[in-house]
């Protein structure tokens, strides 16, 4: 599967907030790394990653455009509150070896009246 299209099939696992089905476009050793947060290392880890995230917010993501280079994807995103953001998406033999997503935190957690921690 070419990577735009395995990142086309993983957006609409994402919107659907299916934290199993998303974890299985993983490899078991993937690193998911979220630059506003730590990054999370291993399949097992990014699926209870999801599963923490889909319970706390109601999620979309609409695609703006995905780019393929190789193996990579990147895909610009946004949603229906007007957080935009973008991912770059590393694949081989069909599984997301590795994932970096660039988004506002801040803008996030007060779009979805969630608690900002304090420093």
């Amino acid at each position: 599967m070419r990577p735009k299209e395995l990142v086309t099939k993983w957006v609409d696992a994402f919107n659907a907030a299916d934290a199993e089905l998303i974890s299985d476009f993983y490899a078991y050793d993937a690193v998911n790394h979220q630059v506003a947060e730590l990054p999370v290392e291993g399949k097992a880890a990014i699926r209870q990653m999801f599963e923490a995230e889909f319970a706390q917010a109601d999620m979309v993501c609409i695609i703006e455009n995905i780019f393929e280079d190789k193996d990579w994807a990147i895909l610009e995103w946004k949603d229906p509150l007007g957080l935009r953001g973008c991912g770059f998406f590393q694949i081989k033999d069909d599984k997301i070896i590795f994932q970096r997503g660039y988004w506002d935190k801040l803008s996030f957690l007060r779009m979805h009246g969630l608690p900002i921690p304090k420093e």
